[in-house]
């Protein structure tokens, strides 16, 4: 975790805690193995190698608009990534192709192994997190499923949290015990996780800040847990973004991300990355070809661009979060306000500790229940109502009729979601806009 008085802490921006205002630091990177030298048509060509000499030494913000980027100057060069829209490359002769088939090469052949357009939103996105790899996917839940694929098979374990996306939980309680695989799980506090270990455990799968009652986890401890019962770790970071959090430098082997939203944050493709080591990340990379779980070009340009932006984003939106929830505290129509930056929150101080801003995302349980959940969501004019986060729009939804739908009571309950609870995704609208909406729809 980067030390609040560090010199070296290069700043995103701020966040702002109801106690006046919160640097978001530096985000920690480990060191990055450089990559072996591939043919110039494969996934990382020399003037990619050397666009990425030294990028470790650069801040976040200038590691998201160059990082994985080729090199960009001289006469005539482009200065937005190309969109490499083919679905198969040639070959020069059949001994390269010989060569391809025998693995003495990283030649690109067909899309749905790679493309250059993917290949630099993969090395952006690894920069960020400070990992040795990452492979992007074409949804979150495609980069999720094929990740705890990579880890999980018949007769294996895995231990998560209750607290999910619900796309995630349904994968687990409907996909998995159709393949042998049980899943055991924890609160986010990790309470009683000891008596879940058994001799077929494999793997620990967490989500910090939940979805969508924005508990945490603490992730030292829970990567702790897992190095100590030699269990493969894996974090959802799509709520936080590697802004707020690096969970690799914290002792996590595989973070996931729907990059359809804080990542790309226009709220207009559909993409998911897996980020790690490139020992894990080629058997990702070998589930989403076989799956056909493969991200089109023209969605990573879109992510690459989003990515660019992602610091100045999350800043405003947290501002926003803060703004919102510390409205939304005080009114007396609302029971009660899920935002770890609010004093009242459980979590409030490990958000502190291990996150560098609060974030975009906050819930709230309306006096009143469904009905009068329905009716706010009914009469908001400014937040628009809709599924999905992280986008330039504020976003207001019902849990139990989107990611939460088709859940029992008791599901709901381990899952914290209430019927009248509302989440809301900040956008980058002037908050003053936004509270005046809050206001006449709680009328």
């Amino acid at each position: 975790m980067a030390h609040p008085n560090c010199p070296t802490c290069r700043q995103f921006g701020g966040c702002f805690s109801s106690g006046g205002e919160r640097k978001l630091m530096d985000m920690k990177t480990t060191k990055q193995s450089k990559p072996a030298t591939q043919t110039k048509s494969g996934p990382q060509s020399d003037r990619h190698l050397q666009a990425s000499n030294g990028l470790s030494k650069l801040g976040p913000q200038t590691r998201a608009i160059h990082g994985g980027e080729a090199l960009r100057h001289g006469v005539n060069g482009p200065v937005a990534t190309e969109i490499i829209r083919t679905s198969t490359f040639t070959f020069s002769s059949t001994e390269e192709m010989k060569e391809w088939a025998e693995g003495k090469n990283k030649a690109y052949i067909y899309t749905r192994y790679g493309n250059p357009t993917l290949s630099v939103a993969e090395r952006k996105i690894a920069a960020l997190e400070g990992a040795e790899a990452a492979v992007v996917a074409a949804s979150g839940m495609a980069a999720i499923s094929s990740s705890l694929l990579a880890v999980l098979k018949s007769g294996d374990e895995l231990i998560s949290t209750a607290q999910l996306y619900g796309g995630t939980y349904r994968l687990m309680r409907d996909v998995f015990p159709n393949m042998g695989i049980t899943v055991h799980h924890v609160q986010p506090d990790l309470c009683g996780i000891e008596k879940l270990v058994s001799a077929r455990t494999r793997a620990l799968y967490v989500e910090t800040p939940t979805n969508p009652t924005l508990r945490l986890v603490d992730i030292e401890k829970a990567a702790a847990f897992a190095k100590k019962h030699k269990l493969i770790s894996l974090i959802d970071n799509t709520f936080a973004t590697p802004v707020l959090q690096n969970p690799i430098a914290l002792g996590y082997d595989i973070v996931v991300h729907s990059a359809t939203k804080g990542l790309a944050g226009h709220s207009d493709i559909l993409a998911g990355v897996s980020v790690g080591s490139a020992e894990w990340m080629d058997k990702v990379r070998h589930l989403i070809i076989n799956l056909g779980g493969s991200m089109d070009p023209g969605a990573a340009f879109l992510l690459i661009r989003g990515v660019k932006t992602l610091g100045v984003r999350v800043q405003r939106q947290c501002e926003n979060a803060m703004a919102v929830a510390t409205f939304l505290e005080k009114h007396p129509k609302v029971e009660r306000v899920h935002y770890p930056g609010l004093k009242s929150h459980l979590d409030h101080e490990l958000a502190k500790k291990q996150m560098r801003g609060f974030g975009s995302m906050l819930a709230f349980d309306m006096k009143g229940g469904l009905p009068a959940a329905r009716r706010f969501c009914d009469r908001v004019r400014l937040f628009l109502m809709a599924a999905s986060l992280g986008g330039v729009e504020s976003l207001v939804i019902l849990p139990i009729y989107s990611s939460h739908y088709n859940m029992s009571d008791e599901e709901l309950k381990r899952a914290g979601v209430s019927p009248g609870t509302v989440r809301v995704s900040m956008g980058l609208e002037d908050k003053e806009d936004l509270i005046e909406d809050l206001k006449q729809a709680l009328e």
